[in-house]
């Protein structure tokens, strides 16, 4: 076989449609565009969000209440039990990061008081939960925050 001789599979392809060569073809006249409109322009590209001029959603939908959205803080979140898994003394975002306990050392790591801790660690993070920093500092250990 020669680069010549590839053809397709039978059946997968078809010919294009040959738009506006006359009203025998199905596709003459309006060439499947319909009637009127700006659809029916040349240069025409409506938008996916595009309404056909109605009031869009986003416009007709109510807004209420307050978004803080631009200023939020998401923390990765780390429990107690998890800092187990750490055999260091000293716990850093670092160190959760080496463990796999959170996806960034950069970014903001809470930790919060679900599990217990059975040795005096210091853990040093962005925010602590009020039953995690009990938890850390009645084994003896330190919370510190960044």
């Amino acid at each position: 076989m020669k680069l010549g001789e590839l053809r397709p599979a039978p059946g997968s392809t078809r010919d294009t449609k040959r738009k506006g060569r006359g009203h025998g073809t199905g596709l003459g006249r309006t060439a499947g565009r319909g009637n009127k409109g700006a659809g029916q322009r040349s240069g025409n590209k409506r938008r996916a969000w595009f309404e056909g001029g109605q009031m869009p959603l986003v416009r007709r939908v109510p807004k209420r209440g307050f978004s803080n959205y631009p200023f939020r803080k998401e923390f990765q979140i780390v429990n107690v039990s998890d800092l187990e898994r750490i055999e260091v003394q000293d716990i850093t975002p670092a160190e959760m990061k080496a463990a796999g306990l959170i996806r960034s050392a950069y970014q903001p790591v809470k930790v919060l008081g679900n599990g217990e801790v059975s040795r005096a660690v210091n853990v040093t993070a962005s925010a602590f939960s009020q039953s995690a920093r009990e938890k850390i500092t009645q084994k003896g250990g330190t919370a510190t925050v960044l």
